[in-house]
């Protein structure tokens, strides 16, 4: 589907594999100049070669200054901006709230949290100024419905949908929406690393864990990668002009996170 991208400026957190690059090439494949990040050389470098268009670079979006300085190469290389997608996240620690360490709380809520304040903050002033201006938020289902054994996870994603709906609202008189996705269960490398962590956890085998995590859902399937880049293009074009301040769900009606 054409989502009219053409000529979009866009920044993009944490493009180098899975969501993030699916999301990457679904903007390219549309027409739209890139700019993305990612923590991994190898994903970076990959990325380069595989979208020679596409400028990308080394960033940890846990540190602030070199998101700080980022946004600015990236704004600057583009011309402007027209669309900000906050795609950057880490799992977390797995483990129960006693065992939890300060540390590890503070690095997830950092990458997954504190990164989009600053990416927004840095990007509004130039959104205001843009064609068509949107924002997208990747939260999670566990920012809905919370998750046992990963609970820093689930309230730095909690805080993406505040964030959210407080952008939707401070920012409509500019014109900019700003909306949410909820992925579930993301067939990929990372969920995998999910499962098998909270298996470890709780002493079960994979199998047992994935199989429990599917009887919650009424589509017994992993969501792709690029469902959620369709998502995220879709609320990002003008076909999605009137939508602000939404937190949706791509999850196969999936009731909870067990």
């Amino acid at each position: 589907m054409n989502f009219d991208l053409t000529g979009k400026r866009v920044l993009i957190s944490a493009g180098g594999s899975g969501i993030g690059r699916a999301i990457v090439e679904g903007f390219v494949a549309q027409g739209a100049n890139v700019v993305t990040c990612d923590i991994n050389p190898d994903f970076v470098n990959d990325l380069k070669t595989a979208l020679p268009n596409v400028m990308a670079q080394v960033v940890d979006v846990g540190d602030e200054p070199t998101v700080q300085g980022f946004c600015a190469a990236a704004i600057d290389h583009l011309g402007g901006l027209d669309c900000l997608v906050n795609n950057a996240g880490i799992a977390g620690p797995t483990a129960r709230i006693e065992d939890l360490d300060l540390a590890d709380i503070e690095r997830c809520l950092a990458v997954c949290l504190t990164s989009q304040f600053i990416t927004i903050g840095r990007a509004v002033p130039h959104l205001r100024q843009g064609r068509a201006p949107a924002i997208v938020n990747i939260s999670s289902l566990a920012g809905r419905l919370g998750f046992k054994l990963r609970s820093p996870y689930a309230a730095a994603k909690w805080g993406v949908i505040g964030l959210t709906k407080s952008m939707a609202a401070e920012l409509g008189p500019d014109g900019i929406r700003v909306n949410a996705v909820l992925p579930g269960i993301v067939a990929g490398a990372r969920q995998r690393r999910v499962l098998e962590a909270r298996a470890q956890a709780q002493g079960r085998s994979f199998e047992e864990i994935e199989a429990q995590a599917f009887s919650y859902t009424a589509i017994k399937d992993y969501v792709t990668p690029q469902q959620i880049a369709d998502q995220v293009a879709f609320l990002a074009s003008p076909r999605s002009a009137t939508m602000t301040g939404q937190a949706i769900s791509v999850c196969g009606d999936t009731a909870m996170l067990g």
